[in-house]
């Protein structure tokens, strides 16, 4: 029976403020979707105080913007965009289509064909989130995507020089600086400058999560995402500082992320927590980390490795970190999460910023029903069919009438009728 040593704190308050954003961001969707530009711009102005004369940065503006980011930057972005491409192409390659004869002169496909036109959304506020551009716009162009429009925000009326560059060289089709729900509702729904796009992508905070919910359905969406969640599977061998600094890792994200140890080691838990206790006063993301772990930090302790995995298996965790003497066995043992990191090696942060693997992932329990992003979430996997031989296509026909009839569907019934009728040369009796 597992055993709680820290647990959450439960409030009222989360769903009181998840009300408030949903009815905001209504509003601000709506009164978009009536006034286009003039609502983007007063909306801008309100919430970032950015009301430029054009929100696209032209060829120009990228390129001098782009010009005044350090060398060294350039060079991590090229370098992370690298490993994502690297990553994206092969997912890519394992997609294939095909062409079958399911039986003489019955043809059936599939092709996988890229959405045509997608909105990247990359969050700034307090944290930039450069490495968002390498994840949405890179993996978006390694499957084809003909046109991304990317957003990000101004941060305290300042350009975020080192994300433009990002999107700039993950190969954005435009860049405008633009946040919050009415930069994704632009894109959404289109504007009097803003071209409609078909599909969102990329994090964002509760409102432009919210916006993306709401927008759901008339443009498609990569994930519902909620906060940044950690959880560290640990044995005794582990090294509790290290859990410590990881799991603090994630928390600074934001004040409601979750931050969780599994452990079968009670002395390790113990440690862990004296060490989070001792580091997190000092940590210059406190105020963040602070109450995430305050309010959102868990610590459990089982009886074994086995009832570990099946624990962490029911929180289906955004980011899952191994740290065990055999960690691969989390890739038999459990089956809800949305990405692993197997061993002391590796970390979230790896993820998150440089590796390669896309850092955009299902929260709140959706890893039970999905992954994160990747390159076939900007595509559509579409099917055709072609009968080229006469017999066959009537011998579908009289198959085709029978299933239909059996559900009353009598107009499917006469499609099949009638190329049974062309094959035969006999008038079918309703005609």
């Amino acid at each position: 029976m597992p055993v709680p040593l820290k647990s959450p704190v439960t409030s009222d308050h989360d769903q009181a403020a998840s009300a408030a954003v949903r009815e905001t961001v209504a509003k601000v969707i709506e009164d978009v979707r009536r006034r286009g530009d003039d609502a983007v711009r007063e909306y801008s102005e309100k919430f970032d105080n950015w009301s430029p004369e054009n929100f696209r940065l032209d060829a120009d503006a990228v390129e001098r913007i782009v010009s005044s980011v350090d060398e060294q930057a350039i060079t991590d972005i090229r370098a992370a965009q690298a490993n994502v491409r690297q990553f994206a192409e092969r997912q890519r390659e394992s997609l294939h289509d095909f062409e079958v004869e399911t039986q003489p002169g019955v043809l059936l496909g599939q092709k996988n064909l890229p959405v045509a036109a997608v909105g990247a959304y990359v969050p700034g506020g307090r944290y930039p989130l450069v490495a968002s551009a390498h994840m949405t716009v890179v993996t978006a162009k390694v499957a084809g995507v003909e046109r991304v429009t990317a957003c990000t925000p101004p941060i305290r009326g300042e350009i975020p020089a080192a994300t433009i560059a990002a999107l700039h060289l993950a190969g954005a089709d435009e860049i405008l600086l633009l946040g919050g729900v009415q930069a994704v509702a632009a894109m959404a729904l289109g504007t009097e400058t803003i071209g409609r796009v078909d599909m969102l992508a990329g994090p964002g905070n509760a409102y432009v999560a919210e916006a993306k919910r709401q927008l759901f359905g008339e443009v498609g969406i990569d994930l519902f995402a909620g906060p940044t969640e950690i959880l560290v599977i640990a044995d005794e061998h582990a090294d509790p500082f290290v859990v410590a600094v990881d799991l603090l890792s994630q928390a600074e994200h934001g004040p409601d992320s979750p931050a969780i140890l599994i452990t079968d080691s009670e002395p390790l838990a113990r440690e862990t927590i004296a060490h989070i206790e001792r580091i997190l006063p000092g940590m210059p993301t406190r105020d963040f980390a602070g109450p995430a772990w305050r309010d959102h930090g868990q610590v459990i302790v089982t009886a074994d490795l086995t009832e570990a995995y099946a624990l962490a298996d029911t929180f289906a965790a955004e980011h899952v970190q191994v740290l065990t003497t055999e960690p691969r066995d989390a890739l038999d043992r459990m089956r809800n999460y949305g990405a692993l990191f197997l061993g002391a090696g590796t970390c979230v942060s790896y993820g998150d910023k440089v590796i390669g693997t896309n850092h955009t992932l299902p929260t709140r329990g959706a890893a039970r029903y999905t992954g994160g992003l990747w390159v076939g979430k900007y595509l559509k996997t579409v099917t055709y069919q072609e009968v080229t031989d006469p017999a066959a296509s009537a011998a579908l026909g009289e198959f085709c009438g029978r299933a239909a009839r059996l559900e009353r569907f009598e107009g499917h019934a006469r499609s099949g009728d009638v190329r049974v009728a062309a094959h035969t040369g006999t008038k079918p009796e309703w005609a």
